[in-house]
């Protein structure tokens, strides 16, 4: 018999609670620079997506982010979390997002950071889908193209550590899980559809930042994504898409601010 599928995450803190998402490519240890601040304030929930960190592999097919959206939900049931607040950074705002507008009875208040729940330009889509096919045709992740990946996620301000550390990770992913878990998530997300229209069912209050130098998420789709929400837009300077660790105390700052006003 197969083992139920368990998302991993990481629990600490007391107060109210606040579910973190990351990037795609990486686990729960991108928000090590918030973790320790964030817990001082706020019970901190951060999950691995499937297939990364410690989590299971990618259950079933799922056909779209709102899938992934319920699956976060059913780990706040598991937890008996009745409302809570979501902060997601890239795949993990266009998650968060579908969840805010799911279950607006429970998410008090949403953060979008580095992140577009509108579609990829058809470009966009078919550089993607372009990677993607290569990657399953080869079964792991060329270093040409480990190069290119980390480069669009940091920028001349990240640690050396943190490229060192990706570059490893991505070298060092099986055909399994690359077929299993990270490919099929990016055709879910790369494949997304508009989904725009939803932020206008979004009830809570919420905030929007991208980082000055963010690639794949530009601060114009930030913007756009604020100017639907009617809500305020951050630009983080000194920063691209994984703007948390490349400008982490003014990442950690916003975050304090706009959920201890709003909670």
């Amino acid at each position: 018999m197969n083992a139920k599928p368990t998302m991993s995450f990481l629990d600490s803190g007391t107060g109210f609670p606040v579910l973190l998402g990351h990037s795609y490519l990486f686990d729960k240890s991108m928000w090590s620079p918030q973790i320790a601040t964030l817990s001082e304030h706020f019970r901190v929930i951060v999950p691995d997506l499937w297939g990364h960190g410690d989590s299971s592999a990618l259950p079933g097919e799922p056909e779209s982010l709102a899938d992934i959206a319920d699956d976060h939900l059913a780990l706040m049931d598991s937890l008996n979390i009745e409302q809570f607040a979501v902060v997601g950074l890239s795949v993990g705002g266009m998650w968060g997002a579908e969840l805010a507008v799911a279950a607006p009875d429970r998410v008090r208040a949403l953060m979008l950071l580095d992140t577009f729940v509108g579609s990829e330009t058809d470009e966009a889509r078919e550089r993607y889908f372009g990677m993607l096919n290569a990657i399953d045709a080869a079964g792991s992740i060329s270093p040409a193209l480990v190069d290119y990946i980390v480069g669009q996620f940091y920028s001349e301000f990240a640690e050396p550590a943190d490229i060192e550390q990706l570059n490893g990770y991505l070298s060092s992913l099986s055909a399994d899980t690359l077929r299993h878990s990270i490919l099929p998530l990016g055709k879910l997300i790369f494949g997304r559809t508009d989904r725009m229209s939803i932020l206008d069912s979004v009830v809570c209050p919420a905030h929007v930042a991208t980082g000055k130098l963010d690639l794949p998420r530009p601060p114009a789709e930030g913007r756009l994504m604020a100017q639907a929400l009617g809500c305020e837009f951050t630009l983080i300077s000194n920063a691209a898409h994984i703007s948390n660790r490349e400008n982490p105390a003014f990442v950690t700052r916003l975050i304090v601010d706009f959920l201890s006003q709003h909670l």
